[in-house]
Parts: structure tokens; sequence; C-alpha cells
């Protein structure tokens, strides 16, 4: 039976079970926190970002997850510097270029600030620029795809959370929690 954990990445820890690249080095890897053999990431997370990460030890189940031709919907709650406007939210909806093409069209919305953990270390604050907080589903995973899209409309990433991929969840885990859930079925 396939194996399938959720895990609360906290800000500052790398998605991988080692850091070979920095000899030497103190930063904290999936192995700080999940000592389950043979599960591995379905696809990645910034050192900078945090929240769902979905590890499995079935092949198919990580391709599917991970690989951008299944589409399959991840949400992130981003803060921003800046207030979201409609301008900004439509251009999102409609997919915006980037240095490496236009992305797919996305789903997007202001929100009110989310009741979440604090983050450690706590994001910087300027008194004279306003923040505020969107909700951004997308279905491709490009390299730090959602802080150049809200670049790229003007309201530059402060605090990345990805808080859904498909049918799962990061609520309920606070950072550095996993479960792990019973599959319905197998991803063949």
């Amino acid at each position: 039976m396939s194996r399938l954990i959720l895990f609360n990445k906290p800000f500052n820890v790398l998605s991988q079970f080692t850091d070979k690249g920095n000899a030497g080095s103190a930063r904290q890897t999936l192995s700080d926190y999940i000592a389950v053999p043979g599960v591995y990431p379905a696809g990645r997370l910034d050192l900078d970002s945090e929240g769902l990460m979905l590890l499995t030890d079935d092949g198919r189940l990580q391709a599917r997850i991970a690989d951008p031709k299944h589409k399959l919907a991840k949400t992130y709650l981003v803060q921003v510097e800046g207030e979201v406007d409609e301008a900004a939210l439509n251009q999102l909806c409609r997919g915006v270029t980037l240095k490496d093409g236009p992305t797919r069209p996305a789903r997007a919305k202001a929100i009110a600030p989310p009741a979440l953990w604090d983050r450690d270390p706590p994001v910087r604050y300027r008194k004279t620029v306003p923040d505020s907080w969107l909700s951004l589903t997308i279905s491709e995973g490009r390299n730090r795809q959602v802080r150049r899209m809200t670049a790229a409309v003007g309201l530059p990433t402060l605090r990345l959370i990805r808080w859904q991929i498909g049918e799962w969840k990061v609520e309920g885990l606070a950072p550095g929690e996993w479960h792990e859930v019973k599959l319905h079925g197998s991803a063949s």
C-alpha cells in the first residue's frame, strides 16, 4: 500500500533530505523533521517559502503530483507589498508574461489576513508601504513562479505559504508537523 505524508515545511528548511550543495552548513532539511524510510518529496518548495509538501513512496503518485502535465492545482496564500486591486487580480487570472514565457491562467482573489502561525524570522514590514494578502491557485510549477507572477503585477511577495495541493491541505498542521493520510485507491 502506498504511503502519503502531508508536511508543513517551515521557512528556511530545504525541501530535500540532505544539503549536498553546502558542505558544513547548518541548514535544516526534511530529515530534521521526517524519519520515515522510503518516502520522497513530490515536488519542491523554495527555502524561503512555507507550507504543504507531499511525500510518498509511490513513484506514480509522485509523478502525478509533481509533473506539470497533470495540471494538479496548487493554492498559495501570498502576503504582498502593496494593495491588491482588481487590475492586478485580472492580470493574474488571465496569466502573466514572465521571462520564460506566459503563465497559464490562475485563480486569484484578495483575502483578509489569514489566521496563521508566526513565521521565524518574522516578515519585515515597512511603515510607509501597505501590505495585503491574496489567494493564488496555479496549475503549473515553474521555478519561483508565484513570486515572479506577483512581482510582474507590481506586488512583490513578502510571505508565501502553499496551502493546498489537489485535495490535500496543510490546515491543522503546525510548522514542522506531518501526518500520514489514507489514500482512496491507487495512483496507477
